[in-house]
C-alpha cells in the first residue's frame, strides 16, 4: 500500500476506533501511526489495540508505527466545597492543609510548586478558566489575588506558566505505563511535561534502544530549551492544547512555526497536533478553518498531523482520518507548495552522509529520477534524506523491522523490510526490483540509490549510485 503524500496522519485510538476492523479502516483510510494515549484507557484496551495494529500491519505487508503517548505529572488542587466561586479582585491562599476548599482557600498538595514560585507569577487553574495571581510564598503556601474569577470545582489541573517545576518528567504512573508499553514493543514514546533536556535524558536511560523518544512541546519554559531539546529527542511534538492553557492563546501559531522550523533544521521529525479537526467529533464534515489550520501544518513541511478526540471518541473517525488524507493530497498539489517547502533552510551537518543526502537531492532536481532509495540500519539515513524534503519519493530500504515502524512518521518516507545488499550489484539489483514491485519505478526510469560501505555497517552511507530499472 503506498502513499502517495508526504505529510504523516497520526490517529489515536479510543473506544470509537479500538476494534480490529476499525483499525484497518483507518490505516487503509490514510493512517500512517497510531496512537495510544495512557491518560485514557486501561492496559487490556491498550493491549488489544496493539495486537489488532500489529495484525494488520501483516496481513497488509506494510510496517505501522505504534506511539504510546504518557500522561506525565498532573497538579491538582484538592477537594471543594459544592459551589466554590472565587471572585475577581479577592484574595484566595494555596496551602498543603487538606480541609475541603472554599472561596478564600484551597489544597494544593505539591510542595515543588510553592518551591518554584514567585511574586508576580501567574497560576491557572481549570485550563487556564481561573487566573491567579502571586503575591507572597512561604514553603507551605501561597497567597494569590484572583485576576480571572470563576467556579471552581474538585480535583482541578494547575498549570504554572511562568517558572521551571522541580519536578520529574515522569511520575509514578508514567513509569509503569513507561515499562508496560516497552513490553508491548512499541515504537515511540511520547513525552509530556518536557521543561529541560534532562527530562529526556532521564527518560532514555530507561528506554535505551527499545523506542525513539518524542518530546511534546506544551510548557512555555521549555522554548527557552527549545535547542537542548531537540539535540536530546528523536522527534518533537507541537501540543498546541498545553500551550494554548499556559500562554495567551494568539502566541501559539507563532510557537507552532518556531518549533516546526527549527525540526526541520535539526533533522528531526515534527508532529503537529491538538484540536485540528476538532468539530469532527460531532460533526461528519470539518469547518473551513479547520481544514486551513491542518493545511498551514502541511504546507510549513511538518512530518505529520494529529487526530486526538476526533478519532479516539468521536463519532466520525474515519472520515476525520479521510479528510486529514484529503487535505494533504490538496495542499501537496499545490502550486504553491513547493516553493513555500524549500524556503525553511536546512543546512547538512559536516559528515559524509549529509553530504550524500544533499547531493542526491540535487540530482534528483537535476535529472529527474523517480525515487530516492536509500540502504539503512539505523534508520538516520532514511531521517536525512526526509530533512531535504525531496521532490521525488524516498524509499527507505532496511533489515529492521524496528526501524521501518519506526521511521513510518518521516515526511516523504516507504519504509520496506529488507535484507541488507551483500555486494554492489546486490545493492542496485535489490533496489531497482523493489522500486519497481512497490510501484515508485518502470523499466527505463532512473532511481538514485544511497547505501554504505561496508554493506550493513550503521551510519556510514558514504556511496551513491544512479541506476536505470531493467538496465543489465
Amino acid at each position: 500500500m503506498r502513499r502517495t503524500r508526504n505529510v504523516k496522519v497520526l490517529a489515536t485510538l479510543g473506544p470509537a476506533s479500538g476494534s480490529p476492523e476499525m483499525i484497518r479502516r483507518l490505516f487503509e483510510a490514510g493512517a500512517d501511526v497510531f496512537r495510544l494515549n495512557m491518560s485514557h484507557g486501561n492496559y487490556d484496551d491498550v493491549a488489544a489495540w496493539h495486537k489488532a495494529i500489529r495484525t494488520v500491519e501483516q496481513e497488509l505487508g506494510r510496517p505501522i508505527g505504534i506511539l504510546v503517548d504518557l500522561q506525565g505529572p498532573k497538579l491538582r488542587v484538592g477537594a471543594m466545597a459544592d459551589g466554590t466561586v472565587l471572585e475577581e479582585g479577592k484574595p484566595f491562599r494555596l496551602d498543603l492543609d487538606e480541609a475541603e476548599g472554599d472561596a478564600v482557600r484551597a489544597a494544593l498538595p505539591h510542595t515543588e510548586i510553592f518551591a518554584a514560585l514567585e511574586p508576580g507569577m501567574a497560576l491557572l487553574l481549570d485550563d487556564g478558566k481561573i487566573r491567579l495571581e502571586v503575591t507572597a510564598v512561604s514553603p507551605d503556601g501561597a497567597d494569590t489575588v484572583v485576576k480571572v474569577g470563576g467556579s471552581l470545582t474538585s480535583n482541578k489541573g494547575v498549570n504554572v506558566p511562568d517558572a521551571i517545576l522541580p519536578v520529574t518528567a515522569l511520575s509514578a504512573k508514567d513509569r509503569e505505563d513507561l515499562d508496560f508499553g516497552l513490553s508491548l514493543g512499541v515504537d515511540w514514546i511520547a513525552l509530556s511535561f518536557v521543561q529541560r533536556a534532562a527530562d529526556i535524558t532521564e527518560a532514555r536511560e530507561i528506554i535505551g534502544d527499545r523506542a525513539w523518544v518524542m518530546a511534546k512541546m506544551e510548557k512555555p519554559r521549555a522554548m527557552d530549551h527549545l535547542d537542548e531539546i531537540m539535540e536530546v529527542s528523536d522527534a518533537i511534538m507541537v501540543a498546541r492544547g498545553d500551550l494554548g492553557v499556559e500562554l495567551p492563546i494568539e502566541q501559539v501559531p507563532g510557537l507552532q512555526k518556531t518549533i516546526t522550523r527549527a525540526a526541520r533544521r535539526a533533522g528531526k521529525p515534527v508532529v503537529v497536533a491538538t484540536q485540528m479537526l476538532e468539530s469532527m467529533i460531532e460533526a461528519p464534515t470539518p469547518t473551513r478553518a479547520e481544514v486551513t489550520d491542518v493545511a498551514t501544518a502541511v504546507f510549513e513541511g511538518a512530518d505529520a498531523v494529529m487526530l486526538s478526540a476526533e478519532s479516539a471518541v468521536g463519532g466520525y473517525p474515519l472520515e476525520a482520518v479521510t479528510m486529514m488524507d484529503r487535505v494533504a493530497h490538496s495542499v501537496e498539489t499545490d502550486p504553491q507548495y513547493r516553493a513555500i517547502i524549500e524556503q525553511a533552510e536546512t543546512r547538512p551537518e559536516t559528515t559524509s552522509a549529509d553530504a550524500i543526502m544533499l547531493a542526491a537531492h540535487q540530482v534528483a532536481d537535476t535529472i529527474g529520477v523517480a525515487a530516492i532509495v536509500c540502504y539503512t540500519t539505523s534508520g538516520s539515513t532514511g531521517l536525512r534524506a526526509s530533512r531535504e524534503r525531496p521532490d521525488v519519493p524516498i524509499m527507505v530500504l532496511t533489515p529492521s523491522r524496528d526501524t521501518a515502524r519506526r521511521m513510518a512518521i518521516a515526511w516523504g518516507v516507504h519504509c520496506v523490510e529488507t535484507e541488507d545488499a551483500q555486494s554492489f550489484r546486490d545493492m542496485v539489483d535489490r533496489a531497482a526490483a523493489i522500486a519497481e514491485s512497490e510501484g515508485f519505478a518502470e523499466a527505463g526510469e532512473q532511481i538514485i540509490i544511497t547505501a554504505g560501505v561496508p554493506f550493513g555497517t550503521p551510519g556510514s552511507t558514504n556511496v551513491l549510485r544512479i541506476a536505470t530499472i531493467g538496465a543489465p
